[in-house]
């Protein structure tokens, strides 16, 4: 077959391949061919939208370009013949002009460590250019064509870890034609008091015409190629018919499967399923007109298998059903459904037929075969030359179909025809039902579910008659989506009443029966209960009534109904609740005494960031003969390792090297991780003890051929002679096997336990809670670099929070001095306290093999991999008694904590500390404690985001409403009489300041009134008593905080033009150091008072930390690095103002003074214009506390076991912020 190039343009460049291998993605391609590096690789699923990038495909019938968004990480390069990509690079950039998008992200604070930015603006890009192309009325100057809701919406599906999506919804919502410009939050753009047009006058322009191109002129003469591509004996093949497809198929079936094909179209299926195994031939269907074709006529809507759903659901909605129709009620709910499935860049390549076959071959949860099951649809398939249509409930139920089978359509009925079966007054009853852990975006269901049932009035009973049902369950830990016929057959021709429904769902529980490795099961059962409930009970109470929101215009369809069924459409207290729109107000104190630190000065490099040009670890380009490495890990928890092979028949390609024990240098160690507490091995030597513990480390020629190559690695273990393995901390206590915690972390003992317990009236014994463990998940996994230098050097770019260790480790491990090892971070994308010591594991790997093989090794680990490894929170047993008096007041509090550490100490030994203070919130009276750091046979648990605070605090509500429900009293009122007076609180911590930094009692107070507290719990009590289904709470919190600083190096330089360059130890994880620390040298330099000063901020630059540059740097983590930098850097300011003062003095005798001459002039006179400083804080500053409280109300659906979160207010005493909209990104 005659090769046809590969063409399609990537930011208006034109690409042209006559050879690629036809696995490769998008994204790898972008990433490792292009200069473009803004789209990341997240997850590798589809469900994370760092990758996402804009599609541009001409279509010839309809003459248009259309323009839509797909996750780069799951689509094939060779899938995008004829098409232009767009990437957040090409929207805007540094050099040719930012976007307004990009603008606006970083005027109203919404990008923190950045990685995820980029595609959250391609996403919204997207959305604009979409709301464009519609014939909705032209906009007010300088907004869009969406609204408000369609704009929060566009990001739906771009998962954020850092900043909250408060100010990322404001930044979308900016360009809504119908925003309310009072509910934008704090921005760069305007000024408290700025009336509306003043606000919009301020925003960065934005002007639908003026982006860049998307579809490039070039493209529209590749438009009727076909590609046909190979490389190294793999193809990518595009039939044209279903003649030419069945020929391949058997073709492929005659070669005795020695070579293997695979059918794709979106090829979205590697999200869930992950592609280990070699393919041989790609067959695209795409170029298949007869798959692609949707019909529309009175017997319902056929769709081509190759539609995707973003198509279906288009058509769905737009079916030219006759208005107000059952049919078009029944399309319109399904095209609603469809819309929860993934994300929008995934539904935009996802096909139909694809999800349907997943759903049939491999069990794939399905949300389209459950609901297109329920609508009564029917499959076509083709097996070679024959056809068959079949009802997919038959179609579901077959053996996975074989390779020959393709499913060729599927066809909705239009239930308009129901009448033709019943009697006239006769109605459709749909709905469908999913429970996710999200709403919106890529969350597979828990269980869904879609009912139709035709009903029709009962006058003799004043009732509802139910005709038949079609009643589907799917994604509950089943085969597939089934039909519950039993209760189907049950239901069928009564009149529904609550005797009717209660028989009805008590026959769920035998029906709907996960399998035995179903998470949850109990909880999916109760749902399917709940939402059966749910459909039949408003037949009883009158949700079926004439009303908008039901057959969404449906009015002749239910106007016979009785009266009854109009007026009381609220008795079940239960209707599904709308999209809430993200709003809020922020207000607090300004400063510019010391102005520009105190002042809300936009995050350093958010305009970067947004437009994808920030470099991160995985963005430096690699260098000549770079390879890759990828972990081979333990599955078992404790085993002896005898060795490690590759299957004979899946030999891996490229493999170069794998690294173990035995390629340590002499001299060197076998270290991974090292803390205060102690080190940690970088590979198990002969002994595994917990699963994902590293045996080795495989080095190939690219990131994916060692993916793989880790993958199929067998692993040979023996377990003889061997314990079981520790897998709980009860198991732990039964040995007594724990880690020591050194004295001078052991939390004291507060008051005589024995005395408060006495003085109790009353007591509550032996209550238990569990707390399981949490993944960080970064956006960014875990990634290194590392490159040999001269002289037995090594020079390592590390995404890591602890460059310090990282490097210590590296030179132990490697056996050389510490001077012949450097560690770069210059951003990370997400840490959490993760990258803190599991980042040393990974940098120290791939130095290992560059050291051993002379060539820069790099790794960027697979989310999997990273998942697995990185140990994560720490779960916990907590055990507590507790006396308290009738008045709420507790008087002593005892607890038993058992803390599972994992298989080493990492920063464990911190936790009983951590935990205690956290808990210290409250005056217990007396509290007494016994915490044991548990040694287990699990991962390394390591610090993550408040690590033991967070436990701590959780449980001490848990006490306090624990007494509160014991005593059937209010929970707020116990709460303040448990709140310290600062006489309690010094008894529970050594230096809590002056009493009049004791804020909380005021904050407490100031809360409620802030909050319309009293006014609230008047409404939701009034809520609750008339909502059967849902509930509502209202809790108010506080939190007192112990904030140690730690000594923090900086390092200020000034340069011969006058601009200012400033390294510090710390590293920018999104927390805003670099913007503080620049406000701080910019304030202290300014005090030389020269003119020109005043515009120092734009002077400043922060730069990557090096740990060759600056030494001692520690850790970033505790909520103090920033302020320590800034502090180190201000010392540093303050030698360079006190060396140029006296040249100053000398020179000013002419009048006033540029700074940029003052610097000149003190470069001629060898003036020392760089500074180094180490901060150690003195021991009255060592530590202090910060206060803080909230009051959250959220609603509950009985049903579901749904939660929103309603409304939250949060009063934080920070003292004076060095950068009030950094800090309250923060807070978001």
């Amino acid at each position: 077959m005659e090769n046809h190039p590969l063409i399609f343009a990537v930011n208006q460049q034109r690409f042209e391949l006559s050879t690629v291998d036809p696995s490769t993605t998008l994204l790898h391609f972008l990433r490792h061919h292009t200069p473009f590096k803004s789209v990341k690789l997240g997850c590798g699923e589809g469900g994370c939208g760092a990758c996402v990038v804009l599609l541009s495909k001409y279509d010839p019938v309809l003459d248009k370009v259309q323009d839509f968004t797909i996750s780069s990480c799951l689509t094939l390069l060779c899938s995008i013949h004829g098409c232009s990509v767009t990437t957040s690079e090409g929207i805007g950039n540094c050099k040719d002009g930012f976007h307004s998008i990009h603008q606006r992200f970083a005027g109203f604070h919404a990008s923190q460590c950045g990685f995820c930015t980029p595609g959250m603006c391609v996403s919204l890009f997207s959305a604009l250019v979409n709301a464009q192309n519609t014939n909705r009325p032209e906009p007010p100057p300088g907004f869009s064509k969406l609204s408000v809701s369609e704009a929060e919406k566009a990001v739906s599906g771009n998962l954020c870890r850092c900043t909250g999506y408060r100010p990322i919804a404001d930044a979308c919502k900016s360009f809504a034609s119908d925003v309310d410009m009072e509910d934008l939050g704090l921005n760069s753009f305007w000024k408290k008091g700025c009336d509306k047009e003043g606000k919009s006058s301020k925003l960065p322009a934005y002007d639908p015409n003026g982006g860049p191109c998307l579809f490039p002129e070039f493209l529209r003469n590749e438009i009727r190629s076909v590609p046909f591509v190979d490389s190294k004996g793999r193809s990518w093949l595009n039939p044209i018919s279903l003649k030419d497809l069945n020929k391949l198929l058997e073709c492929d079936e005659s070669s005795n499967n020695i070579t293997k094909s695979k059918i794709v179209v979106g090829n979205t299926e590697v999200g869930y399923y992950k592609d280990f195994e070699h393919v041989d031939t790609y067959i695209n269907l795409k170029y298949i007109h007869e798959l692609s074709v949707i019909k529309i006529d009175s017997t319902g809507v056929e769709i081509g298998a190759t539609v995707t759903i973003s198509k279906a659901i288009e058509a769905l909605k737009s079916s030219n059903h006759e208005p107000s129709s059952i049919g078009e009620m029944v399309f319109c709910k399904i095209a609603v459904h469809m819309e929860k499935i993934a994300s929008e860049f995934v539904r935009n390549t996802a096909s139909i037929g694809g999800n349907l076959m997943m759903a049939q071959r491999k069990r794939f949860p399905s949300d389209v075969s459950t609901i297109l099951l329920a609508a009564g649809s029917m499959i076509s398939i083709s097996t070679g030359s024959s056809e068959e249509v079949i009802m997919l409930d038959e179609f579901l139920k077959r053996p996975p179909l074989g390779p020959k089978c393709v499913l060729l359509s599927v066809k909705i009925p239009n239930w308009d025809s129901i009448r033709d079966i019943y009697s006239n007054d006769t109605s459709v009853m749909f709905e469908t039902y999913r429970a996710s852990p999200r709403p919106l975006g890529n969350a597979l269901p828990y269980l869904n579910a879609a009912f139709l049932a035709a009903i029709t009035p009962c006058k003799i009973f004043n009732g509802v008659k139910l005709n038949s049902c079609h009643l589907a369950f799917g994604a509950y830990g089943t085969k597939h989506a089934i039909r519950a016929r039993k209760i189907e057959e049950f239901l069928a021709g009564k009149v529904i009443d609550y005797s009717v429904i209660y028989e009805a769902i008590s026959l769920v529980g035998a029906i709907i029966i996960p399998e035995k490795s179903t998470s949850s099961p109990a909880y999916r059962t109760s749902l399917a209960v709940g939402f059966l409930f749910e459909f039949l009970s408003s037949l009883i109470d009158g949700n079926v009534a004439k009303k908008d929101d039901y057959l969404n215009g449906c009015r002749n369809a239910s106007s016979t109904l009785p009266e009854r069924f109009i007026s009381n459409q609220n008795l079940s207290g239960y209707n599904k609740s709308a999209d809430l729109l993200l709003s809020g107000k922020q207000t607090m104190e300004l400063s510019l005494e010391y102005h520009p630190v105190g002042d809300t000065i936009i995050k350093y490099g958010a305009a970067i960031q947004a437009s994808g040009e920030a470099i991160y670890v995985d963005d430096i380009p690699s260098p000549t003969n770079c390879l890759y490495g990828a972990f081979i890990y333990s599955t078992k928890p404790l085993a002896q390792v005898k060795g490690f092979t590759f299957p004979p028949k899946s030999q891996p390609e490229g493999v170069i090297a794998v690294i173990s024990t035995g390629d340590i240098p002499v001299g060197g160690y076998n270290i991974g991780a090292r803390t205060m507490f102690g080190d940690e091995f970088l590979f198990a030597d002969k002994l595994t003890e917990c699963a994902g513990q590293p045996l080795a480390f495989v080095v190939a020629d690219t990131q994916k051929n060692a993916d793989l190559a880790a993958h199929f690695t067998i692993v040979d273990y023996d377990t003889h002679n061997l314990e079981a393995p520790i897998l709980s901390v009860e198991e732990s206590v039964k040995r007594s096997c724990f880690f020591e915690v050194s004295s001078y972390l052991i939390p004291e003992q507060v008051g005589d336990i024995s005395k408060g317990m006495a003085e109790a009236d009353h007591h509550i014994n032996a209550a238990q809670i569990r707390l399981g463990s949490q993944y960080h998940f970064y956006m960014e996994t875990h990634c290194a670099l590392a490159i040999p230098d001269e002289d037995n050097c090594m020079v390592v770019y590390s995404s890591n929070q602890w460059p310090s260790n990282v490097h210590s480790v590296i030179a132990k491990c490697l056996g050389v001095p510490e001077h012949n090892v450097r560690v770069i971070t210059r951003r990370v994308g997400g840490g959490f306290g993760g990258k803190g010591t599991r980042s040393m594991v990974v940098a120290t790997a791939c130095a290992l093999a560059a050291h051993k093989l002379r060539r820069p090794v790099r790794i960027y680990l697979n989310r999997k991999t990273d998942m697995i490894m990185a140990g994560g929170r720490h779960p916990m047993k907590i055990t507590y008694n507790v006396g308290f008096k009738t008045n709420g007041k507790i008087t002593g509090l005892q607890l038993e904590i058992l803390i599972d550490a994992g298989m080493s100490t990492d920063v464990s030994p911190i936790m009983p500390h951590n935990f205690v203070n956290a808990l210290k919130k409250y005056d217990w009276g007396a509290l007494s404690f016994d915490i044991k750091l548990c040694k287990t046979n699990h991962s390394s648990k390591c610090a993550m985001r408040a690590p033991g605070e967070a436990q701590g605090s959780f449980i001490a509500e848990a006490v306090i409403e624990h007494v509160a429900s014991t005593l059937c009293m209010d929970v707020d009122t116990t709460r303040k009489v448990n709140l310290h007076t600062f006489v309690s609180i010094s008894k529970f911590f050594k230096d809590p300041g002056e009493p009049e930094e004791y804020t909380l009692p005021s904050i407490w107070d100031r809360l409620a009134t802030s909050s319309c507290l009293k006014q609230r719990v008047e409404m939701v009590d009034e809520f609750n008593s008339c909502n059967i289904w849902k509930k509502r709470g209202l809790s108010r919190i506080p939190v007192v905080h112990e904030v140690r600083l730690r000594p923090t190096p900086g390092k200020v330089s000034i340069l011969t033009d006058g601009s200012v360059v400033v390294e510090v130890g710390g590293v920018e994880i999104g927390q805003g150091l670099w913007t503080k620390v620049r406000q701080m040298v910019a304030y202290a330099l300014s005090s030389i008072d020269c003119d020109g000063t005043d515009n120092l901020l734009e002077k400043v630059r922060v730069v990557q930390s090096d740990t060759i540059a600056v030494i001692q740097g520690g850790g970033t983590f505790g909520s103090t690095t920033s302020e320590s930098s800034c502090e180190a850097v201000r010392l540093c300011c303050n030698i360079l103002i006190e060396r140029l003062t006296p040249l100053k003095k000398r020179l000013q005798n002419n009048g006033s003074l540029k700074w940029d001459v003052l610097i000149s002039q003190a470069n001629l006179q060898s003036v020392n214009l760089s500074v180094n400083s180490l901060y150690v804080p003195e021991f009255v500053s060592k530590s202090y506390l910060n206060y803080g409280a909230a009051v959250s109300e959220v609603e509950i659906d009985l049903l579901t076991g749904e939660t929103t979160i309603l409304r939250s207010d949060i009063i934080y005493d920070c003292g004076q912020s060095l950068n009030p909209a950094v800090d309250l990104g923060q807070v978001n």
